[in-house]
């Protein structure tokens, strides 16, 4: 009889034991895959909320639902036209089958990242680098691609992969700043002789229009003497119309004659 309660007492304690390792709380973005003596029990995965695993039988594996945000390490890259660089990137998924996520990859999170270092060196190393400055968004859906085509069977989703930083060698971007130099000033060149042909067109057809009109050249002649007399200066200068001189230059001529020779 006495040892009654402490009987009762251990059968106590053995069942708290068996209720607590029994019920297990997941979240809404977990889930739980369960094995039941080393296979997948039922369906296998269960979650969210309230679920029961049989003591000693069941093992739980928890996996989160929610977007990952992985950081790739920095990777050196030797570019299709032989240029060294640095190039990391981020890459965002989440795991869409936990079920397979937790059987056909030892660790999903590494494998992931070792597959995005390779894709990226990949891709970068098979693109030019004014490809890789230029077209970003063509090489991250090009490695965004690639990647989820390899994590796929991993029950994985890659949603989207973005180039974050790309470090050029210091010689590089003193060439490529020597470019830019030469291309804005190109740019200025071109935009000045453009600016100078139109200048000389519109004067062309100013002249074209002030020669078959001649009241038209009058006019312009009486204003250039109105904006000259407007000017606080105590020398004026009268233009005068090469007409004139012709006429007296004409004149001028057959009051001389012709020279002579003296033999």
């Amino acid at each position: 009889m006495e040892n009654v309660p402490v009987v009762l007492i251990l059968s106590i304690v053995f069942g708290l034991y068996i209720l607590m390792t029994s019920i297990r709380i997941l979240q809404e973005y977990e889930r739980a895959v369960i094995f039941r003596l080393g296979r997948l029990a039922g369906r296998g995965v269960k979650g969210p909320g309230l679920i029961l695993l049989i003591p000693l039988i069941d093992k739980m594996v928890k996996v989160s639902l929610r977007t990952v945000v992985l950081d790739v390490t920095p990777q050196d890259v030797i570019t299709q036209d032989n240029v060294s660089i640095k190039v990391n990137a981020v890459v965002y998924f989440r795991v869409m089958h936990p079920d397979k996520a937790i059987i056909q990859v030892e660790n999903y999170l590494q494998a992931t990242s070792q597959i995005s270092q390779t894709t990226l060196r990949s891709v970068c190393g098979q693109s030019e680098l004014d490809e890789i400055l230029s077209q970003r968004e063509k090489i991250n859906q090009q490695l965004q691609q690639i990647i989820d085509g390899h994590t796929e069977p991993w029950g994985i989703k890659v949603s989207n992969v973005e180039l974050k930083q790309i470090d050029l060698p210091q010689e590089m971007q003193r060439a490529m700043a020597r470019q830019a130099e030469a291309e804005r000033e190109r740019r200025s060149k071109v935009i000045s002789a453009e600016g100078e042909f139109q200048a000389s067109q519109r004067l062309a057809d100013a002249a074209a229009i002030l020669g078959s009109q001649p009241s038209a050249l009058t006019l312009r002649y009486l204003q250039t003497l109105v904006e000259i007399s407007s000017e606080q200066s105590t020398t004026t200068i009268f233009p005068i119309p090469i007409d004139l001189l012709t006429s007296f230059m004409g004149k001028a001529k057959e009051q001389i004659g012709p020279k002579t020779t003296v033999s």
